[in-house]
């Protein structure tokens, strides 16, 4: 054997352990990563178990320590759900059949869009040889983006016009605001009500985002419009009240919560009750409801004077079952339950304020 091909030998045999030792490497690498990304999915999960664990601990009296910890342990979930979506460590693709390729998701086609034409800096003249640039289609990219939300100040102006003839003065109505003399329109209204009761977020803190704006809004301010709101929604929530409460069957359910009596500053026990009308098992085609009430008086005040005539006992931790029909004196169409009355509407108006 030659002593060229001896040499061609021993360059392919350091070239085959030099891609050995790189494969290695990469084992090494990939190896690491998936127990980083598995230990990392561990601790996830514990942290959803242990907020989890908390949040039904808040059922009971709530405090500002137990507040504070669910606040530190969903930071600490929103850090490791953000790293796992960081750029992994560069490691060398292996091609996939065409099947097994996630395919992207298209936007949704009810967004509006915004169109940016990017012309090159010389459209109309080749920068080769000088000559005119023809059209050859376009490359079309979408790409998802979020405009903040503004405030702005929308301005009602009512011209007035007078007869040349007569002393007769003609001028539109002013239209109606949500509030009587309020500056809050009701798109603003309808912002800090979803903000509040649908995305959780208490006055105080909207109230600083809002200044973060540039526009001042007390909590004080923010909670008076709240409070005008509920009223605004009071025929609505008697007429959900009224459809769920003709039923003739209801599931209920009650939850303890401290009512901070006023004047004195203590509290005392009140129930948040809920009322389903929900009988879609038994081929019932009448809409499904839900309405929510609240009583500032003890359990058993609301046992004797509710359920003195039903043999139904309503534990708050599941739903219970009333027929009206089967109760002596109640008509199948007759309310049963607690009914609002001014204690229960100013208790309502108080935990609204809060």
């Amino acid at each position: 054997m030659s002593k060229r091909m001896k040499a061609m030998l021993l360059s392919q045999e350091a070239a085959l352990r030099e891609r050995d030792a790189q494969m290695l490497k990469l084992q090494e690498t990939v190896d690491s990563q998936q127990a980083a990304l598995a230990s990392r999915a561990a601790e996830v999960e514990h942290l959803k178990l242990l907020i989890a664990k908390l949040r039904r601990m808040q059922f009971g009296r709530k405090s500002e320590k137990l507040d504070h910890q669910i606040e530190q342990l969903e930071l600490r979930l929103e850090e490791l759900q953000a790293d796992e979506g960081a750029a992994p460590v560069e490691i060398p693709k292996t091609p996939r059949a065409a099947a097994e390729q996630t395919r992207r998701q298209p936007l949704p086609e009810h967004l509006p869009r915004e169109t940016r034409t990017h012309l090159p800096e010389f459209a109309g003249k080749c920068t080769e040889c000088g000559g005119r640039m023809k059209s050859l289609g376009e490359d079309v990219a979408e790409q998802l983006e979020y405009v903040p939300a503004s405030f702005r100040v929308i301005r009602h102006v009512r011209p007035k016009f007078a007869c040349v003839c007569c002393d007769h003065i003609s001028q539109a109505p002013a239209p109606s605001r949500p509030i009587e003399r309020g500056l809050v329109g009701p798109g603003l209204l309808a912002h800090v009500l979803v903000s509040k009761f649908a995305d959780h977020i208490p006055l105080y803190r909207q109230s600083v985002m809002y200044a973060r704006e540039g526009v001042e809004l007390d909590r004080s301010l923010l909670a008076k419009w709240v409070g005008h709101a509920a009223t605004l929604l009071k025929p609505i929530v008697e007429t959900l009240r009224h459809h769920v409460m003709s039923a003739t069957k209801l599931h209920a359910d009650d939850t303890p919560v401290p009512v901070l009596a006023p004047g004195n500053g203590k509290t005392k026990t009140g129930r948040l009750w809920v009322y389903v009308r929900d009988d879609r098992a038994s081929a019932d085609m009448t809409p499904p409801a839900v309405w929510f009430t609240i009583r500032p008086i003890a359990r058993a005040s609301i046992r004797s004077s509710t359920w003195s005539h039903s043999t139904v006992r309503c534990k708050p931790t599941r739903m219970v079952a009333i027929r009206p029909s089967t109760i002596p004196g109640a008509s199948p169409r007759r309310p049963v339950g607690p009914t609002p009355d001014d204690n229960s509407t100013n208790c309502t108006r108080r935990a609204l304020m809060r």
